[in-house]
């Protein structure tokens, strides 16, 4: 395979690498408040892209089909909200031996507790073949759900507590996720013909919103000036970051192989592997 042709193939894995860059070099245009206005653009706008560009290109009956599999939501979000926190604990617990920071640790508790972005939990299933449609209502169900069961386990595991704004959570989410699906259906019914005939790019438009998110994401993370990091404990973050996902799903699909069993035919929802927001 041709350098080209590598860069074509790969080119959200190197957007990432060079958004993440281009944060460090300046990350005050994508800082909230800033130029790029992220509170706005990103929060509300791109998501809304995101599954807005979802519903136009999932077919009705994909929806329907996905909404039927009980079993196969079941499974994702007890793994989402029960057994990843759990794991986490453990494997942290062993971690807190070591002389990584100790504030790192509560971090990563903190998003193990949490569910999947809604917006790259579907964008990385779209991209690995998986059933977009189950991993739409898996995102948006297990942030809904994520608005009651994050708090708690929070105080179960970190022994801390704070109000949660429900309602304009949870307002957030139905008009960034619901509304723009449902618009994107909508829309599918009038376009179907010609969407079917020029086939556009769904996933490489969702892709790049999601490199837009990345790069905001990372702007506010460096232009913060409280954030000292030792080298040790950013590599060993960064290893816990790449390999905690794999290990954890492996010990689940051993463990609970007879749960996995009763969705045998449904096809893989998503990895629900939580990532810094």
């Amino acid at each position: 395979m041709g350098l080209l042709a590598r860069i074509r193939k790969e080119w959200f894995i190197i957007g990432i690498v060079l958004v993440i860059l281009s944060a460090k070099l300046q990350p005050s245009l994508g800082v909230r408040g800033g130029p790029l206005k992220p509170e706005i653009t990103i929060a509300y706008v791109a998501v809304s892209v995101i599954f807005f560009n979802s519903g136009l290109s999932l077919k009705t009956e994909e929806l329907t089909s996905a909404l039927l599999h009980v079993r196969l939501h079941l499974l994702v979000q007890s793994f989402t909200l029960l057994f990843f926190p759990l794991a986490v604990w453990l494997l942290l617990k062993v971690l807190a031996l070591t002389a990584i920071n100790q504030w790192l640790l509560k971090g990563l508790q903190t998003v193990g507790c949490m569910p999947p972005p809604v917006s790259s939990a579907v964008i990385l299933t779209k991209a690995v073949g998986g059933n977009e449609a189950a991993a739409i209502f898996n995102s948006a169900f297990g942030s809904f759900l994520g608005i009651i069961v994050t708090p708690l386990l929070l105080l179960l595991f970190l022994g801390s507590s704070s109000s949660v704004p429900f309602s304009s959570i949870f307002s957030q989410l139905f008009m960034t996720v619901v509304v723009p699906l449902i618009l994107g259906q909508v829309c599918r019914g009038f376009l179907r013909e010609c969407l079917e005939r020029r086939k556009p790019p769904f996933g490489a438009v969702s892709s790049a919103v999601l490199l837009m998110i990345i790069y905001t994401t990372f702007c506010d993370t460096f232009s913060n000036p409280n954030i000292e990091l030792d080298p040790t404990s950013l590599l060993l973050v960064v290893l816990i970051t790449f390999w905690r996902g794999p290990i954890v799903t492996g010990l689940f699909n051993t463990s609970a192989s007879w749960f996995v069993t009763a969705v045998r035919g449904a096809e893989v929802a998503e990895l629900p592997i939580p990532v810094a927001p």
